[in-house]
């Protein structure tokens, strides 16, 4: 808008209008109007219609002789549905947040002036306002360390600090007007944290994250004149408040940032650089190998089709049988304990996938010989296969996964063995979690059981989780009369203590830490009393928790002997599969 005003644009000459559902027709006669009239039109927000766009891009086609000074500008996020035909045609502007502590609070302060600093007298303000800042770039730049640091990337930006910044001014003036000696603390971080920042959060571990951040940055503590507050220290730095505040001081303050950051000053462990850098090259790796042509060999030199043909019969020869789990249903009786019914849908899932796997590879094989013709599907689950991938016709039938396809292989088949046990002998007494299919209906099974059996309210019910020593499930010999024993999970962001019990910091190059078998305890609500304990999300894979909220499958409880902010701020999990 700003360039519009500079060239003469603006007022009648500048037409913009937010894309959504309902307005097709209305952006249409906009552009055929402003096309003939030689305005500037702005379509903003395209990836929430992406179904208009291939019209939009007829309706550009179709334009016979545009007035020159005719233009038009896209906003959107980025989306792969973005016809191909504009993108060619158009300038290509990209905004994204600077990298790094250093240039995200440059582009903050570089728009404040003396005069805003100055127009709140409290003598708090100014000190908040770089607190404010440094906040802000400290949970933009926390993205980078993937679903350690969100479980979904948020789109924070500037409008959020303003507004903050805003609130921050009204609020101190206020105190300052009524010459109240106490700074309203928990109006501030509700405001900044739950409604500003947190306004845009979807997911309530998230959530916790941002609110500790609030609560680690803003108190008292930022000014006892005997402890100087510190907001991270390094060996070679210690990031701190300047004593005085105006735009050249900040200049210089920040000019002597580091520009590289370690993640302690994040709260994270230095492994999660680890992670990032090891993320940064799978994924490279994974778009190489999704690069090759078709008439690509394998690294021993066979041929693709040979090879892939040689997989599928291996794979077609270690497939499980059906489960008759009609027959089983039968067997059970009329009376049907919640975790049998539990088998019984875990075995249905389970026989939808072997047959799926026994169609696609049989019609694959056929394929290759020519037999039948070669379909999209099949093309792309040969592809799959040759690459090493988990084929998308299985994925849609499998347990969330983040696993590669060897792996994948040797988890199914454990899980049928999970099954084999379950079915001809009785239920495990320490179960395999990781296995199932939906493993947080085996846990409500559980809760429904004891509440039988207790005659609880069931939605007054919940779990309890105490870490056990034992490291072999197989020393487990009897289940207990309620819950269960579980093994298979695994801790990231920290490790275990096991003659301590207690959450203990990782060892370095130490990603993850294969916990003990877990006993998990189905408990009333309002009798839990819970000391010195962090709450931590189990989740079925490394990918955590997505925007949709799919993969959290419950919390556990964990013994800390230090602050459970440390550890929330470590973003500290349980996982049923890693993607090993």
């Amino acid at each position: 808008m700003k360039l519009g005003e500079q060239l003469g644009f603006s007022g009648n000459k500048f037409k913009y209008i937010a894309l959504g559902q309902g307005v097709e027709e209305q952006a249409r006669e906009l552009l055929e109007t402003s096309g003939s009239r030689g305005q500037w039109v702005m379509l903003q927000n395209c990836h929430l219609l992406p179904s208009w766009l291939k019209t939009l891009e007829k309706i550009l086609e179709q334009m016979q002789k545009p007035h020159k000074d005719f233009r038009l500008w896209l906003t959107t996020q980025p989306t792969e549905k973005f016809p191909l035909g504009i993108l060619q045609k158009s300038l290509k502007v990209v905004t994204e947040p600077p990298d790094g502590i250093k240039l995200n609070m440059k582009a903050i302060f570089s728009k404040l002036s003396d005069e805003q600093l100055d127009e709140c007298p409290h003598y708090a303000f100014k000190p908040l306002v770089y607190v404010l800042s440094y906040f802000h770039a400290i949970i933009l730049d926390r993205r980078k360390y993937g679903k350690i640091g969100w479980n979904v990337s948020y789109d924070f930006n500037e409008s959020d600090f303003r507004v903050s910044f805003r609130l921050l001014g009204m609020y101190l003036k206020k105190a300052f007007d009524n010459k109240d000696e106490m700074i309203p603390w928990g109006s501030l971080k509700y405001l900044i944290g739950e409604a500003m920042y947190g306004g845009r959060v979807t997911d309530d571990n998230d959530r916790r994250v941002l609110v500790t951040y609030l609560d680690e940055y803003m108190g008292d503590f930022l000014f006892d004149k005997n402890n100087e507050f510190i907001f991270a220290e390094l060996p070679d730095y210690r990031y701190t408040v300047p004593k005085q505040i105006n735009t050249e001081v900040l200049a210089a303050n920040i000019q002597e940032l580091p520009i590289i950051n370690s993640p302690e000053i994040f709260g994270l462990h230095p492994n999660a650089e680890i992670t990032y850098y090891t993320n940064a090259a799978k994924a490279i790796w994974t778009n190489l190998l999704l690069m090759q042509t078709t008439v690509a060999t394998s690294f021993t030199g066979v041929n693709k089709e040979e090879y892939v043909e040689n997989l599928a019969a291996d794979i077609l020869s270690k497939l499980p049988k059906i489960y008759d789990v009609l027959a089983y249903r039968k067997e059970a009786g009329d009376v049907i304990q919640p975790t049998k019914v539990v088998l019984f849908q875990e075995l249905e899932r389970y026989n939808k996938l072997i047959e799926r796997i026994q169609e696609t590879l049989t019609n694959l094989i056929r394929a290759l010989k020519g037999e039948i013709g070669m379909s999209s599907e099949l093309d792309d689950l040969s592809s799959s296969l040759f690459n090493g991938f988990l084929p998308d016709l299985w994925r849609k039938l499998a347990p969330q996964t983040e696993k590669k396809l060897g792996s994948w292989i040797q988890h199914f088949l454990n899980r049928n063995r999970l099954y084999e046990d379950w079915v001809k002998k009785e239920e495990p007494a320490c179960i395999w979690l990781s296995g199932l299919h939906i493993p947080e209906s085996y846990l409500t099974a559980l809760v429904q059981a004891s509440c039988r059996t207790k005659g609880w309210a069931l939605d007054k019910s919940t779990l309890y989780t105490a870490v056990t020593k034992i490291r072999n499930p197989k020393e487990i010999k009897k289940r207990p009369e309620h819950g269960c024993f579980a093994y298979g999970l695994s801790l990231e962001g920290a490790s275990w203590d096991i003659e301590k019990g207690c959450l203990k910091r990782q060892d370095p190059k130490e990603l993850i830490f294969d916990m003990p078998v877990i006993q998990i305890i189905p408990v009333e609500a309002n009798k839990l009393k819970l000391k010195d304990s962090l709450r931590t999300p189990v989740y079925v894979t490394q990918n955590r928790r997505n925007a949709m909220g799919d993969g959290l499958v419950f919390e556990a409880d964990l013994y800390t002997q230090e602050h459970p902010s440390h550890w929330i701020l470590q973003g500290v999990a349980l996982v049923l599969n890693t993607d090993a």
